[in-house]
C-alpha cells in the first residue's frame, strides 16, 4: 500500500513537472498586437498583457502597430518629356490591421515599397520637367492620395509621404545653372537700368527748376560753400541783376559832376 501512495505521488510529481516545464508566458507590450495560432490556424487578435500557453499547439506572434518611417531608395523614372530624373521618397506609416499585413501577404513593407514606387512612377510620367520642379512642394500630398488605397489593402495605414531626392541629369543641371544665372543677371541689369532712369529723371526736374529760376544755381553754389571751409569763391552776378540800393548811398545821375564835399 505504501510503495502504491509513493508511486503515484511519484507520477503526479512527474506529470506536474512536465506540464510546468511545457508552460510558456507571452507578454504582448502596449506597443503590440498579438496574433494567435493554434495548431497553425489564427484564431484572434490578442490585446497588451500577459499570457500563459499550457500547450505548444498554442503560439503568439507579436506585431509592432507603431507607426515607422519606410525609406524608399532612389529610382529613375522618365518625365512626360523623355527627361531621366532619380526621385527617393520617405512615407510614415502604421499597421491598423495585423491580421492583413501578416497573414494576407509574406512581407507587407516590401508590398509597401512596391506601391509607392508604382505611384512615384506615375506621378512623375505625366510631368514635364518644368512642371514637375514647379509642383515639387505638392509631389508628397499627390503620392499619399495616389498610394493609399493600395496600401490599405496591406492592412497598413499611410499618413503621409514626402519626396526626399529628386536629382536631375549632370548636364541638365548645368543648364538650369545658367538660366538661372541669366535671370539673375538679367533682375540685375533691370535694376540698374531703373537706378539710372530715376537718376536722370531727377536730374531734368532739376535742370527745369534751374531754368525757370537761375538764382537757384547761386543759392546751391552757397550752400555748397557754407558747407565747406578753406576755400576762395568767386561770385559773379549776371548783367541782368537789378543793383540794390545801399542804405546811406547817393545815387549818380549820368553826366553830373561829383559831388565833392569840403572836410
Amino acid at each position: 500500500m505504501t510503495q502504491l501512495v509513493v508511486l503515484l505521488v511519484v507520477v503526479v510529481a512527474a506529470t506536474a513537472l512536465i506540464l510546468t516545464s511545457r508552460i510558456r508566458t507571452v507578454t504582448v507590450f502596449e506597443y503590440e498586437r498579438g496574433l494567435l495560432y493554434l495548431h497553425g490556424r489564427f484564431q484572434s487578435i490578442v490585446e497588451p498583457g500577459r499570457y500563459r500557453l499550457w500547450t505548444s499547439a498554442r503560439t503568439i506572434t507579436r506585431i509592432d502597430v507603431r507607426p515607422r518611417v519606410v525609406a524608399v531608395p532612389g529610382q529613375e523614372v522618365l518625365t512626360a518629356d523623355g527627361i531621366a530624373v532619380k526621385a527617393s521618397v520617405v512615407a510614415q506609416c502604421q499597421i491598423v490591421d495585423p491580421v492583413a499585413a501578416i497573414n494576407q501577404q509574406a512581407n507587407w513593407e516590401g508590398a509597401l515599397h512596391v506601391e509607392l514606387q508604382l505611384a512615384l512612377r506615375q506621378v512623375i510620367s505625366a510631368e514635364s520637367i518644368d512642371s514637375l520642379l514647379l509642383a515639387r512642394p505638392q509631389l508628397g500630398e499627390r503620392l499619399t492620395k495616389l498610394a493609399a488605397a493600395g496600401v490599405a489593402r496591406l492592412g497598413v495605414q499611410l499618413d503621409r509621404v514626402d519626396v526626399r531626392d529628386l536629382t536631375l541629369p549632370g548636364d541638365l543641371k548645368k543648364l538650369f545653372t545658367q538660366v538661372t544665372k541669366a535671370r539673375q543677371e538679367g533682375l540685375a541689369a533691370l535694376e540698374r537700368a531703373r537706378g539710372e532712369t530715376a537718376a536722370l529723371r531727377n536730374l531734368a526736374n532739376a535742370a527745369r527748376l534751374v531754368s525757370d529760376n537761375p538764382a537757384l544755381m547761386q543759392l546751391r553754389l552757397l550752400q555748397v560753400v557754407g558747407e565747406q571751409s578753406g576755400n576762395t569763391v568767386v561770385l559773379g552776378m549776371p548783367a541782368s541783376a537789378t543793383a540794390v540800393p545801399i542804405a546811406g548811398a547817393r545815387p549818380r545821375i549820368e553826366g553830373a559832376e561829383p559831388d565833392v564835399s569840403e572836410s
